[in-house]
């Protein structure tokens, strides 16, 4: 007897932030939808990802402003870190959104498969003995946490940012692998909480794909907050200790702690699902898509951290709405990937939009840029922080290209600045707009007005 067999519209295999986007909107549109997910939907954004690291973060600041009350006339102490509290707090961030979305994609009428899938065919994914048939497939598979040759996860004293989020202590000393965007927020985190942190960065900088301004203006506020980081050399070996843990570094120079987070990037979920079986083009586990998602199969879409794009939620849902309503025949555009906001929510937090400096000047040849520092914004007086806001546009009167923020909450500010990037926008046109006075977002327009020609707050 052969298995049974559900026909559909279009079947997904994956239910993370990609996956369960696509399965909404093409239900929206119409579409019958098989959604299958081996863990929980909502994938690594909710329940290992953005979800829980912000959650800790906002914990970090909610410590920081009890230990540092004095300096805004609040007599207030910080008497320690309760994890069990904190991850009952974050357990439940996540749990509430974990709900919302369940009922919102039974509400859609989607079917929901819990198990593993497999491709089987160019239209077809398996799970135990029932396969799903589509008129289309969609992978939307995800990524994992990666580590480095040589080095041994042990989720006890050498971890990834999966069993980081589930420590039911706080550790005296930890040492980072990795000062990209996910080292750079368990580092703050955990500086907030009282760990002794030391990111080791192999290039020259943290948050490397930023522009090199923003990186600078980072590093300066972690040096003040006493976080310790090597950058430029690469590790050589770590190795576990009574103690704890050692990493020597390619320099010689050795570095000790209690544990040590590898956070080196995420590799695509792809092995063993039967995608180059059914002839899907890969490179390095990723699957190729051409610009609207499409991979060289006909009947095969791929999206999210699963194909080599930028490795964010947003993109998830951006790409996955893109597929569901190319399917259902409407006009769809390519994403401009370089429009995309990025946010590192460390403290400060870091966040940009468009072309960094030398990209700009790689794409565009001569370029203006604006600066404006946040020690003129009244705001950032009043919430005591440092950063800047960088403005970059094409010169000869030419649009915005590049935005660079940095400083506490600036991430709530590149929805403006996106704006500005993707409506080709003058910084002429953005001077005549009238920001809210005290905010932030003032710094955005100071930066636009001294790119216009006519600085307000700001020094010729």
């Amino acid at each position: 007897m052969s298995a049974p067999t559900t026909p559909a519209d279009l079947v997904i295999l994956g239910g993370g932030s990609g996956g369960y986007a696509a399965a909404l909107r093409a239900a929206e549109l119409g579409m019958s939808v098989v959604l299958i997910e081996r863990d929980k939907v909502g994938g690594t954004c909710l329940h290992r990802g953005c979800i829980p690291t912000k959650a800790l973060l906002h914990t970090a600041e909610v410590a920081d402003n009890a230990r540092e009350g004095e300096q805004f006339g609040v007599k207030s102490t910080l008497s320690g870190i309760d994890m069990d509290g904190v991850n009952a707090y974050k357990d439940g961030v996540i749990s509430k959104n974990h709900k919302g979305l369940q009922g919102l994609i039974k509400s859609r009428g989607i079917k929901y498969v819990s198990g593993e899938g497999r491709l089987v065919s160019p239209t077809a994914v398996q799970v135990g003995d029932e396969t799903f048939e589509g008129k289309h497939v969609l992978l939307a598979t995800g990524s994992y946490a990666r580590s480095l040759p040589g080095i041994e996860i042990d989720g006890t004293k050498v971890i990834t940012s999966d069993h980081a989020l589930k420590l039911d202590r706080v550790p005296t000393s930890a040492i980072i692998l990795g000062g990209g965007v996910i080292g750079c927020e368990f580092a703050s985190a955990w500086k907030s909480f009282g760990v002794d942190v030391t990111i080791v960065e192999g290039l020259p900088h943290l948050v490397p794909l930023e522009d090199e301004s923003s990186s600078k203006l980072l590093e300066r506020a972690f040096r003040r907050r006493k976080i310790d980081f090597s950058l430029g050399s690469r590790v050589a070996k770590v190795q576990t200790t009574a103690d704890g843990v050692k990493v020597s570094l390619e320099n010689g120079k050795d570095y000790e702690a209690e544990l040590v987070l590898v956070a080196v990037g995420r590799g695509p979920v792809s092995e063993g699902l039967g995608y180059e079986e059914a002839g899907v083009a890969m490179d390095r586990g990723y699957v190729l898509v051409d610009e609207y998602c499409q991979t060289n199969v006909p009947t095969i879409s791929a999206v999210g951290d699963l194909i080599p794009t930028l490795q964010l939620a947003h993109v998830g849902f951006g790409e996955g709405i893109l597929v569901a309503e190319r399917l259902a025949g409407l006009p769809v555009v390519p994403i401009d990937y370089a429009g995309v906001p990025r946010v590192t929510y460390s403290e400060p937090e870091v966040a940009s939009v468009g072309l960094t400096e030398a990209q700009a000047k790689e794409k565009h040849g001569e370029v203006e840029v604006a600066t404006y520092d946040l020690a003129g914004n009244g705001r950032a007086a009043i919430l005591k922080t440092a950063g800047a806001v960088k403005l970059i546009r094409v010169a000869g009167n030419g649009p915005v290209v590049g935005v660079h923020m940095v400083g506490s909450r600036v991430g709530d500010m590149i929805a403006e600045a996106q704006l500005v990037y993707n409506w080709e926008a003058l910084p002429e046109e953005v001077a005549q707009l009238i920001h809210p006075h005290p905010t932030l977002s003032e710094a955005l327009g100071e930066a636009a007005l001294v790119l216009a020609g006519k600085p307000l707050h700001a020094h010729n």
